[in-house]
């Protein structure tokens, strides 16, 4: 299976630069105010006491930042192609006062770091909006050491029927008129609203992991399959 955003990159590029200062409100009305909760839940699931960590189009640098406070001992490098998204991800690890983080601008879908690189690799609502799903799988698959992890959490469209039409009346409908509050134009809602309903499904997309060469794929649905943690190893 091949998935590809037919979005040029930098037009996605565009986007996220210029929503980066609203998006921490955004994730917040989007998972209705549980993103935090599902990075823990989804950081609970490495198990292989990491020693080195790359965090996948980090954005603003939650995830990066959680785990590395969870893991002190370890290198976290948090990567984006955004500059404005890492001018805030620098801001708040900054804040922190952490010293175990790396930020970088850079494609996920060519990765500039050798072969078995990483013992975790991580990606939260990332893996939709790049241009070729497939592609970042197997850079992700290239750059993890053996026995290495890969914690996906991402956001899905809603199939369960008894949610179906209250979730597409909120993100259809709602979430464009909030560009409105958060930007000149509600097209880079209505892009983040699309991005959701052309990914593929969670059973996709765990079978996309499987053709990539991932074994041990696990699922935890959350929030009525609204959104997934997919985990799995090389």
């Amino acid at each position: 299976m091949s998935l590809t955003n037919k979005v040029p990159q930098k037009d996605v590029q565009k986007t996220f630069n210029n929503i980066a200062g609203n998006y921490d409100k955004l994730n917040s009305i989007m998972s209705l105010g549980t993103h935090q909760k599902w990075r823990k839940i989804a950081t609970a699931k490495i198990d292989n006491g990491p020693d080195m960590i790359l965090d996948l189009c980090c954005g603003t640098a939650d995830w990066t930042i959680m785990l590395a406070q969870k893991y002190p001992h370890a290198k976290v490098v948090g990567l984006d192609f955004s500059s404005e998204m890492l001018k805030i991800a620098q801001t708040k690890v900054a804040a922190s006062n952490l010293t175990n983080i790396e930020l970088m601008s850079g494609n996920a879908m060519d990765l500039n770091f050798s072969d078995k690189s990483f013992d975790v690799v991580t990606i939260g609502f990332g893996l939709r909006n790049v241009p070729d799903a497939d592609q970042v799988l197997h850079e992700i698959f290239r750059v993890l050491k053996p026995n290495g992890q890969l914690i996906c959490l991402e956001a899905f469209k809603v199939q369960t029927p008894v949610v179906k039409l209250g979730w597409q009346v909120y993100f259809n409908h709602l979430m464009p008129l909030m560009g409105k509050v958060f930007a000149k134009s509600k097209s880079e809602y209505q892009y983040l609203d699309d991005s959701v309903n052309k990914f593929v499904s969670i059973k996709q997309l765990a079978q996309m992991m499987q053709d990539t060469g991932f074994d041990d794929i696990e699922v935890s649905d959350l929030m009525l399959k609204a959104a997934a943690i997919h985990s799995a190893r090389k």
